[in-house]
């Protein structure tokens, strides 16, 4: 051995072994230190969900489930067609002038609401006034030939009774009295004519409503023949509502119109949550339109407030029947499975049992129910979805004291139940499992 090289020194046996196991011990207190936070974990997580897990041990049967329930009624029940509408003026006018000529005034507002011969625009008369002045003349002048004309015929009949001249001349002479005349009387047409043109230089509107936007201003040339007029007036006081309807309603609505019968008509906004004005049906058109399978009906409204405005789309609502005595419930209440509709009603006891139901016509939020439940029976409004027949319910409506639960006995099978041993045993749906 060299003097720089130094001896190798080897540890002993016991000291390598613990070498090489401390990193097992390391990783062994790890995987318990994390099973004992898991355990830890997996206990407090039911308590910081108390609330869903008291709603779940509720659905499994632990305890009641809250719903909310209403009695079923009876009462008016009004049966309604709903038609989509359009306001429509009851006359719409486009005010032409009746003459060519230069114009001079108008004596309208826009938007403002005029009255039936309501002097609107003015047109130069001047023209017009000179035309009337020219035909007066030529009248006096052939008035005066036929004065002239019948003095001489008198003479003439004078001398023919004296043989002085002949019975022809003084006919000749009668004739020509006729003539003049028939002259005259078409003088007096043209100047007729002439002071009708100079009348129609002041346009005066043709029927009362409101007047739009002015097409012209003063200073232009109008002529009769132009196509967008002065103004459009439309009446709008009353004014009518044009909706269809399918063609399987109309027995309905022709049945009630046969025998005299006034239906009323309602127009709802767009959203059909605000009532805009009330009216009544008017008549229904004479055709149904094949493309589409609907008629058309026409209902006037008076309008007298202005809520109703020409081509404003509406939502019309008319009122075909009013069913008296009609037993019903609310629509939410109603509940559909493979076998058809049901409801779930509320026991006496707090439990609820699934009664087949055959519903009839709907009013709003009011659902008539032709078979299956009766007045003062208490029906599932909200909740019903986690409901199975027989469970345990508690009602919490905020009227909870109107719903006080009817004896009731089980009626029929249920939509998802049948009978078994005197007992009903429900049969969940697809979406219940």
């Amino acid at each position: 051995m060299s003097e720089n090289q130094q001896p190798v020194v080897t540890p002993p046996a016991h000291l390598k072994r613990k070498r090489t196991t401390w990193p097992y011990w390391v990783a062994a207190v790890v995987i318990v230190a994390g099973g004992v936070y898991f355990i830890k974990h997996a206990q407090t997580a039911p308590s910081a969900n108390a609330g869903g897990g008291r709603r779940a041990m509720m659905g499994a049967g632990a305890g009641p489930m809250p719903v909310h329930a209403r009695p079923v009624r009876k009462g008016d029940l009004n049966i309604y067609l709903n038609g989509l509408g359009t306001v429509t003026p009851a006359n719409s006018v486009t005010v032409h002038t009746r003459v060519d000529g230069l114009l001079q005034k108008v004596f309208f507002t826009e938007g403002q609401m005029v009255k039936e011969g309501q002097v609107l625009a003015q047109i130069d008369p001047a023209p017009f006034a000179v035309a009337v002045a020219q035909a007066e003349g030529q009248l006096a002048r052939d008035k005066a030939q036929l004065a002239s004309a019948q003095q001489d015929a008198a003479r003439y009949q004078t001398l023919v009774t004296q043989d002085s001249i002949s019975k022809q001349t003084a006919d000749q002479q009668a004739a020509l009295v006729q003539q003049y005349a028939g002259t005259v009387k078409a003088d007096q047409a043209a100047v007729d004519s002439a002071k009708l043109q100079l009348s129609y230089t002041r346009v005066t509107a043709p029927a009362s409503g409101r007047v739009g936007l002015r097409q012209v201003d003063p200073g232009n040339m109008v002529h009769s023949a132009d196509t967008n007029g002065l103004v459009v007036i439309n009446q709008v006081t009353p004014v009518s509502v044009l909706f269809t309807i399918p063609e399987g309603n109309l027995p309905a609505v022709m049945k009630q119109l046969q025998a005299g019968q006034k239906l009323a008509v309602d127009a709802f906004d767009r959203t059909q949550t605000t009532q805009l004005a009330k009216g009544t049906l008017l008549t229904i058109d004479n055709q149904i339109d094949t493309t589409t399978g609907t008629v058309k009906l026409k209902a006037t409204f008076p309008n007298e407030d202005g809520s109703l405005f020409p081509n404003q789309f509406v939502n019309a609502r008319l009122l075909v029947e009013t069913k008296h005595d009609a037993t019903f419930m609310p629509s939410a209440a109603v509940q559909r499975g493979s076998s058809g509709t049901f409801v779930f009603a509320v026991g006496e006891d707090k439990t609820v049992s699934a009664v087949p139901v055959t519903l009839g016509a709907i009013d709003g939020d009011k659902q008539e129910v032709v078979k299956g439940v009766h007045p003062g029976d208490v029906v599932v409004i909200d909740g019903g979805d986690k409901l199975k027949d027989g469970g345990q319910v508690e009602v919490v409506a905020a009227n909870a004291s109107e719903v006080a639960a009817k004896p009731r006995g089980r009626r029929g099978s249920g939509p998802h139940g049948k009978r078994a041993s005197g007992a009903w045993q429900h049969r969940p749906s697809s979406d219940q499992q």
